[in-house]
């Protein structure tokens, strides 16, 4: 059977598996007084990732992966690895050929795609950053952020970072099933609820709709429009967009600017310095996903849709400036307003190169840095190691405004920081060490963009 048919059937069998898969881990960390999160990496099965598991910390020491997969290559010799089939992880001689054909499972998809970067570093980083990417999506498309307890769940935003981290590297197929996910997930109404259960349940947990989704989904669907336009099915997707840019639209004030809502803090308005007043976290989505569903429109030639959306982004972006430009673009549109990482959301690949802007993204970064070179997401965060993502919003701003000095230095921080088996986590401390649970996969998208970034323009919505 040639390697296209052994991947079609597998593909098949994945699919039809779909109903009786769960997105625990397979494996549980011996308790040895460490966070049960602290886990390097997650190895998975040969050819589709619909089970993974997380790699205890003792078994990481001398170990590493084999180039181009999941698999993991023990200091004795041998490989661990989940084989095609099975839900547990097992121990194997190298030349098994289970462990042969995951490794060449594994290889065949990055080969599919793209693996940005122009050096070998920033290649292994990419590589590992897209199987990690695809190891925490399941085959109906939830792309959780990350394995462990809190974050295994699918946030829309995550995911639609996940989405054009696929797009953008020749993966539409893995694009479109996450956006697939998100159009069954959305209600009648065009909202989604905070996060879901990998099974597409709703989180009842109290927390607030974050209307930042609505802006995040619309630039996620015209970005695989603009680079897999093969996998952007419109005809399928069209009914979700209309209904995310209908809401994004109608929630709207006078001032042109949404309502108060949480954005990727993800905490009650009432704790912002202007808690009647919505945050440029939320603002500035909206503003991408407007303009991202305008085109949308106008590439389906629905010309009513395309001029109400842009109008309504117009009246968004003029608010954005008059309110926040004045200030420096802050977090909340207030004199002393304190800087926030979100201020990359005004910046390119979201929206067109604005000086202004790019000098405040400027400004920030430095207000932000930590004297290791991470970042804290925002002024008053109250936290001192460095947040993975956030850095990974300054340099992917950075590389798609053409700035690849500053790109390089924010890339090679994060590089430099990973995991001893070279996935990204969510913290790193101010030792360089792992604070916080590993991979997580909005980092993972956020550094494959960037490397793109770096090689190619990205599609930026029109203004």
């Amino acid at each position: 059977m040639s390697g296209n048919k052994a991947r079609d059937v597998r593909r098949v069998a994945s699919l039809l598996l779909v109903a009786a898969l769960t997105a625990t881990c397979a494996a549980s960390i011996p308790d040895d007084g460490r966070p049960d999160w602290r886990s390097p990496g997650l190895i998975g099965s040969g050819g589709w990732p619909f089970s993974r598991s997380a790699v205890p910390q003792e078994e990481a020491e001398g170990a590493s992966y084999i180039p181009g997969s999941s698999v993991l290559a023990l200091p004795d010799g041998k490989a661990r690895l989940i084989p095609f089939g099975l839900n547990d992880p097992v121990t194997l001689p190298r030349d098994d050929p289970r462990v042969t054909e995951a490794v060449r499972a594994d290889q065949a998809w990055l080969a599919d795609g793209i693996v940005p970067g122009m050096t070998s570093a920033e290649r292994d980083a990419a590589g590992r950053a897209l199987l990690d990417l695809r190891m925490l999506t399941l085959p109906n498309g939830a792309s959780t952020a990350s394995w462990y307890g809190a974050w295994n769940y699918m946030w829309p935003r995550d995911g639609a970072f996940a989405a054009a981290a696929f797009a953008v590297t020749g993966h539409g197929d893995d694009a479109q099933r996450v956006l697939y996910f998100l159009a069954r997930a959305q209600d009648h109404g065009g909202l989604w609820a905070a996060r879901y259960q990998p099974d597409g349940t709703a989180v009842a947990d109290g927390r607030q709709v974050q209307l930042d989704s609505l802006g995040w989904v619309l630039w996620a669907t015209w970005f695989l429009h603009q680079t897999a336009p093969q996998a952007a099915n419109l005809d399928t997707l069209w009914p979700m967009v209309r209904r995310a840019a209908d809401r994004a639209a109608d929630s709207l004030r006078s001032d042109g600017l949404p309502p108060p809502s949480p954005d990727y803090w993800e905490r009650g308005t009432s704790r912002e310095q202007a808690p009647h007043v919505a945050t440029l976290g939320v603002c500035a989505p909206l503003l991408a996903g407007l303009r991202a569903a305008a085109s949308l429109a106008a590439v389906r030639g629905d010309n009513d849709a395309a001029q109400r959306w842009s109008r309504d982004a117009d009246r968004l972006a003029q608010g954005i400036e008059r309110r926040f430009g004045p200030y420096g673009y802050p977090r909340s549109p207030i004199a002393g307003g304190l800087l926030d990482s979100s201020v990359t959301f005004l910046a390119p690949p979201f929206a067109p190169a604005s000086p202004s802007v790019l000098a405040a993204v400027t400004r920030t970064g430095d207000r932000l840095r930590l004297p290791t070179g991470g970042v804290v997401p925002g002024e008053g965060y109250g936290a001192s190691v460095a947040w993975t993502p956030e850095t990974g919003l300054f340099a992917l701003a950075a590389a798609a405004s053409g700035d690849l000095t500053a790109a390089k230095g924010w890339l090679d921080w994060l590089i430099d920081n990973r995991s001893t088996l070279g996935s990204f986590p969510e913290k790193v401390d101010a030792h360089g060490n792992q604070a916080g649970v590993a991979p997580l996969g909005w980092t993972s998208a956020l550094v494959v963009l960037a490397l793109t970034a770096n090689q190619t323009v990205l599609p930026t919505p029109p203004a």
